[in-house]
């Protein structure tokens, strides 16, 4: 049985280790390369600077690993699940790479494409990386290991200091326990930031609540998309909510933060807004946006000073943000696993982590002695802040569905299709949802079988 721990128990661990963590970090990439022959091992990510700078650790590796080399290969983001199971169907499997595409964990797993990487692991110890073992518990089953972690994001509010400014109000707070800052104050400063213009030009937001993927959103207000059983039977949910009142109510008020309230952009505003990097946040005329702490990485592109905020309360007090650990993956046809891990070793420890956070832009460490340099990254946002937000969005965290939940690209799809029609105003949240409750457990009781 799939043991996985829900993302609030590993939030309350790690939030804690990152509080009391003293230990020194004692262990070093290791020498694979002794003696014998040269191999080349493959290392799978997506063609976009926060993933491929990879490459400029790899002459570093290659000096204290002789006998291994390591080649990058890449793919649009869009196309990387799909590249990734053509290469494996062709025999050509990389041998280390993540779920960075739209499928998640469980979905590698189910489809067999893992190594157990429990036998390369002799002598592996988690602290010696500074992860935390809950943290290193997500991506065991049955007490096997299938995944090392790297990365761990969280959700986190950015605002804009200057239309806070603008309109006189208080700046949110950063911690987690101030109970004052919910959903509905969130709402009520975003209505004296809001112009509601048909004129671009003039048009000006207070929040974009981009919390977790469309079908996890229902969490953040008390409600589950999915069965319980989904956390314990390896992703399947037996069950589908979409048509129970209380979720209903959830999209509803999702969705009526732009047409109803009024307060948030519309998906073709939001486009037309977005710039090169794809956030409309960037474009000033957004006040608070609630997002993957990886838009972050794109403090030194505001032209505006910028905050970091806790989410605020909303009506399920357990969770209020989605984490998002990535992990390293050995493929299970890898013809080199001794020498991947010895690359993913590498990649985890102290000073490659703390060289990563630079390279990468911003990417979050999972080895918590190289945490406190990732809270100093940012141009213009206090690092105590920064740092607090995080201890406090891992202890009200849920891991990603996309993590949890088994063949999570098509059920993402699904769910990116049909809620068009709402995200554009064209039918109530209660109009699609039937519809959508009707295709998900068709679409689910087929690639469940």
């Amino acid at each position: 049985m799939i043991k996985k721990t829900k993302g609030s128990k590993t939030a309350v661990i790690l939030a804690s280790v990152l509080l009391v963590f003293t230990l020194a970090a004692t262990a070093c990439g290791g020498g694979s390369g002794g003696k014998g022959d040269t191999v080349t091992i493959t290392h799978y990510t997506i063609d976009s600077p926060d993933r491929t700078f990879v490459e400029k650790l790899i002459p570093d590796f290659e000096a204290k690993h002789p006998n291994i080399k390591v080649k990058v290969t890449k793919a649009p983001y869009e196309q990387f699940d799909s590249k990734l199971q053509s290469s494996i169907a062709a025999h050509n499997a990389p041998d280390v790479t993540s779920h960075w595409g739209y499928g998640g964990f469980m979905e590698y797993y189910n489809k067999g494409m893992l190594a157990d990487m429990t036998p390369l692991m002799d002598g592996f110890k988690a602290s010696d990386y500074n992860i935390p073992e809950d943290v290193m518990n997500i991506y065991k089953v049955d007490g096997k290991t299938y995944g090392i972690p790297l990365n761990s994001y969280v959700t986190v509010m950015l605002y804009n200091k200057d239309l806070f400014d603008k309109a006189g109000l208080p700046y949110p707070p950063t911690d987690y326990e101030d109970k004052s800052w919910t959903f509905d104050k969130m709402v009520e400063y975003a209505k004296k930031m809001t112009v509601d213009s048909t004129d671009i030009s003039k048009a000006q937001y207070g929040v974009d609540f981009g919390w977790g993927e469309r079908d996890q959103r229902p969490q953040y207000f008390g409600a589950d998309v999915y069965s319980e059983d989904t956390w314990t039977n390896g992703g399947k949910p037996s069950q589908v909510n979409l048509t129970k009142p209380e979720v209903v109510a959830a999209y509803e008020k999702i969705y009526g933060l732009i047409y109803d309230q009024k307060v948030s952009p519309t998906p073709a505003f939001s486009k037309s807004v977005s710039g090169q990097f794809g956030d409309p946040f960037l474009s000033g005329k957004i006040a608070m946006s609630v997002v993957g702490s990886w838009s972050l990485a794109a403090s030194s592109n505001f032209n505006f000073k910028v905050g970091v905020a806790a989410v605020p309360q909303g009506p399920n007090p357990k969770v209020r943000s989605v984490l998002y650990v990535d992990p390293l993956f050995i493929l299970k046809d890898s013809k080199h696993p001794k020498e991947a891990f010895e690359w993913i070793k590498y990649l985890l420890t102290t000073d490659v982590q703390e060289k990563s956070i630079e390279l990468s832009g911003g990417n979050p460490p999972v080895n918590q002695k190289a945490a406190d340099k990732y809270y100093s990254n940012f141009e213009g946002i206090d690092p105590e802040q920064i740092k607090q937000v995080f201890e406090g969005a891992y202890k009200y965290g849920f891991e990603s569905y996309n993590h949890l939940i088994s063949n999570y690209s098509q059920i993402n799809e699904l769910f990116i299709n049909e809620l068009a029609g709402v995200e554009n105003g064209d039918k109530k949240a209660s109009e699609a949802l039937p519809g959508i409750q009707e295709k998900l457990q068709k679409l689910l009781e087929r690639v469940n079988k």
